[in-house]
């Protein structure tokens, strides 16, 4: 019944919409809800199937559907086979600890040390299999009508957009990347009077300073040419990096002036990756794009004027890392540029915000507005804690409240591209109902990559945190912040839903009105203030306001504040991404970032807040999502454990587990074949593929042996005060040679990593075990007890074919360095000597 004409809502249970599938309920939420809030408190209703009275969950309650609902909600199509593999497992974390008694128990000698470490294994692997099915219970597929928004209000009263850029490192963060993000969401499909752009600058360069002054040119040509074209993609670098659009004059123009414009940006990134003469790049640039050629003819042919693009310019800046006067245009960026002193460093400098764009007055070539567009690097000091990103983020919180204070605020890295430029208005479609509005805090888009190789061999994609296990805690309070892609109502950051923590100054209140330009004094003066080192002294910013500190993976731990504070999240899963970024194609920089996300989520697990105590205690199964995250680290324990015991065990041949004859034998059997399959068949559904699903599983036992494992030893170094904690930036410049190798599906090694010493390890002892076993089993010595140990020595020592490769077989730079070969051998052969004495 229509929401019009429900007379008595309370008594009037919603009219339910059957899908196309059998059983299958489609959930409609728009616009046009009763206007009565006491319809969404009630019981969930009674609704008839198959002949049996069933009760509507709230997460699938259906309002009748109208041509203005804005979204729909449903159960996944394959619910049906997730909740039969869930029956099948659910002796799992029951079952799973007898045997390990029973096993020891057949030998002759008692293994006590033996006995308590597998009891450990058992118990981890346990809780991580409970944790893991809070995902399991209520998964949502959303789906948007964007077309419906023009139905329910004017693009003049769409809610104004902040958008948060973060890069920290020049040198790893190449500001051509930055820029490109930049100006794809400057395109967006959306009034550009209500969107601002910040950027922030941790690392302090006047290169990132200087490429914006130059993105801030260009954008007046990028902007009106992806409308007049209705192009999707609209990274310039992405955009005509591909063939799949149509060449004319005008797109001919557009590339050379994005070319040349940012071509100083691209020497830049040659310098860092070979160190060579700026010159000698230059004219290797010239040879090898033939966009040189094209920009000589169009040169010609055109009116375009090419003082701006002289050679020695672009050699000048390169070649002393500085921007001088003769190219800056104009007295404020002159004045920007001048903070850059000789005591100027990117630990400690002062504040530089510089308005590049205002949409009040700067027009594109068409004469639209063109978005605002402001870089900040706030002030650093020696003295005072940073607090890494989540206090760059604050900064830009507080920063942008006082200059354009929108309502929604957009959080991406600096490589994380839009791909979509209608995606804020799939996000009105949940700002914009009434229903959501009240305790909305995010809508979470999944990250997706480009550029990764055909089967993904570092498992880039990281499929289960990015897209299926979303969909399963979207059905309780929604998906965690993933900190990039995501779309925050500004309200969330101060206080719960139903309690407002005022800031300690007005400016700073989500419902501020700015009623001054961005360059006026007062408005500049305070953004200086507010961006200041020392301006959180005595505040509650990061602890009960903004991002949250306390933690390395600072998007973690604020979606987990979020949710424990009673706000609620969405995640939105278009067919087509929303954000394209970039994933690392080395091995040490994958496992680099994931020690770093390993550290932060100890930190969570031992707090005063703890995801085991605190959260389950507060949200319940929501609290078991995060806790199942939060002990990540402790899948070191099971995977180091079977990649060692069992195969050293095998070498002295003594059997630690179940014969096959035995009972127990069998449970081994179903637990490794059930979970596999699960597995499996989550990654299948999800349109993913046999090669990519292996690759996936085999980079989780890789983590498990190196980031995992260092990360945990750090964190303990850490709280004993032995180490100090870091935040590393990871690398996102290109080599020719690792692009090359990562296209053929080569593992990079190359660096001579301490992690990369536990993996070669485990290679070796796996190699030699497994022959050995198959030596022992063929002179017929204890073929059924050694069963299982000569498969699981071989299912890792098929894991460890690409290690193989690189210790053995390989001469290129990516292989194996000769000393973690070494030391790992040396190893290998002192945990032989030393089973000895064990078995």
């Amino acid at each position: 019944m229509a929401a019009s004409t429900t007379k008595n809502p309370i008594t009037t249970p919603p009219t339910l919409q059957p899908g196309r599938k059998k059983n299958k309920i489609i959930v409609v939420m728009g616009a046009t809800e009763p206007e009565n809030p006491a319809l969404l408190s009630i019981s969930p209703p009674v609704y008839q199937e198959n002949g049996k009275s069933k009760r509507v969950h709230r997460h699938h309650r259906l309002l009748q559907p109208s041509p203005s609902s804005l979204h729909s909600s449903s159960p996944p199509s394959h619910l049906l086979q997730s909740r039969v593999c869930l029956c099948l497992h659910v002796c799992h974390p029951s079952s799973c600890l007898s045997p390990c008694t029973n096993t020891f128990q057949l030998q002759k000698r008692s293994f006590f040390f033996c006995d308590t470490l597998y009891f450990t294994v058992y118990l981890v692997l346990a809780f991580m299999w409970v944790a893991s099915q809070s995902f399991h219970m209520r998964p949502v597929h959303r789906k948007e009508y964007p077309e419906n928004l023009e139905k329910i209000m004017k693009p003049s009263d769409f809610p104004a957009l902040d958008v948060f850029i973060c890069t920290a490192d020049p040198y790893k963060e190449p500001p051509i990347n930055v820029v490109n993000t930049a100006l794809s969401v400057m395109a967006y499909d959306y009034p550009t009077e209500k969107v601002s752009v910040y950027v922030s600058d941790d690392g302090g360069s006047a290169l990132t300073l200087f490429a914006f002054m130059e993105a801030a040119k260009f954008a007046s040509h990028w902007l009106p040419f992806c409308r007049e074209k209705n192009i999707t993609v609209r990274s310039p670098e992405v955009y005509f990096g591909t063939s799949n659009h149509s060449w004319c004059s005008e797109t001919e123009k557009i590339k050379v002036k994005y070319s040349f414009s940012t071509v100083v940006f691209l020497l830049f990134n040659s310098v860092i990756n070979y160190k060579s003469c700026p010159t000698m790049i230059f004219l290797s640039f010239k040879r090898k794009h033939t966009t040189w050629d094209r920009y000589v003819r169009v040169v010609k042919e055109t009116d375009l004027k090419p003082d701006a693009l002289r050679p020695r310019r672009v050699e000048h800046v390169v070649e002393t890392g500085n921007v001088s006067n003769e190219y800056v245009s104009g007295d404020e960026e002159r004045e920007a540029f001048s903070k850059w002193t000789d005591g100027f460093t990117r630990q400690d400098h002062p504040t530089v915000i510089q308005v590049f764009l205002e949409n009040i007055k700067d027009r594109d070539i068409t004469g639209h507005l063109l978005p605002n567009l402001i870089y900040v690097s706030r002030q650093k000091s020696k003295t005072s804690r940073h607090n890494f990103k989540a206090g760059a983020l604050n900064t830009l919180l507080r920063v942008s409240a006082v200059m354009t204070n929108a309502p929604i605020v957009l959080t991406l890295d600096c490589d994380m591209y839009s791909n979509d430029p209608k995606t804020p208005l799939r996000v009105l479609c949940y700002v914009c109902d009434s229903a959501a509005q009240s305790d909305l805090s995010y809508v979470q888009f999944p990250q997706c990559f480009r550029g990764l190789n055909k089967n993904d061999i570092y498992a880039s994609e990281i499929k289960r945190v990015f897209e299926i296990n979303p969909l399963g805690m979207d059905g309780l309070k929604g998906p965690d912040y993933l900190g990039t892609g995501t779309f925050f109502c500004r309200r969330a950051f101060f206080g719960d839903p139903s309690t407002f923590m005022s800031p300690e100054i007005p400016q700073l209140h989500p419902n501020h009105a700015v009623d001054k330009p961005l360059k006026s004094p007062s408005i500049l003066s305070l953004a200086h203030q507010v961006a200041g080192c020392n301006y959180e002294n005595q505040t509650n910013w990061g602890c009960k306001m903004g991002f949250r500190y306390g933690s390395l993976v600072e998007d973690y731990y604020t979606g987990y504040w979020m949710h424990c504070d009673g706000w609620r999240s969405i995640f939105c899963h278009p067919e087509r991404p929303a954000f394209y970024g970039d994933a690392p194609i080395a091995l040490v920089d994958l496992i680099n970032q994931n020690k770093r996300c390993v550290i932060g989520l100890l930190e969570v697990a031992f707090s005063k807040y703890s995801t085991l105590t605190f959260g389950i205690h507060r949200i319940g199964l929501m609290g078991l999502s995060y806790a199942h995250y939060s002990c990540w680290p402790f899948w070191a324990i099971p995977i180091t454990v079977y990649a060692f015991l069992p195969q050293l065990a095998l070498l002295k041949g003594v059997s630690i587990f179940p014969k096959v004859s035995e009972p127990w034998f069998l449970l081994y059997l179903f637990l490794f074949i059930g979970a596999y399959a699960k597995e499996y068949l989550e990654f299948i559904l999800e349109g993913s593929t046999f090669r990519k699903w292996w690759n996936d599983q085999r980079i989780w036992m890789i983590r498990g042996l190196t980031c995992f494992l260092f990360g945990s030893i750090e964190y303990l170094l850490q709280s004993f005060g032995i180490s100090a904690p870091g935040f590393n930036v990871t690398s996102k410049v290109l080599d020719d040679e690792q692009s090359k190798r990562y296209e053929q599906e080569i593992f990079e090694f190359g660096v001579p990593s301490p992690m990369f010493v536990t993996l070669a390890t485990s290679a070796i002892i796996n190699l030699f075990s497994f022959f050995k076993g198959f030596l022992d089993i063929m002179s017929g010595n204890n073929m059924e007890g050694l069963f299982l140990q000569m498969f699981l020595a071989g299912f890792l020592m098929v894991n460890c074919l690409p290690v193989y490769e690189a210790m053995f077989l390989r001469s290129d730079k990516g292989k194996m360095p000769t000393k973690i070969t070494l030391i790992s051998t040396f190893l290998a052969g002192a945990l032989y000597a030393a089973a000895s004495h064990i078995f």
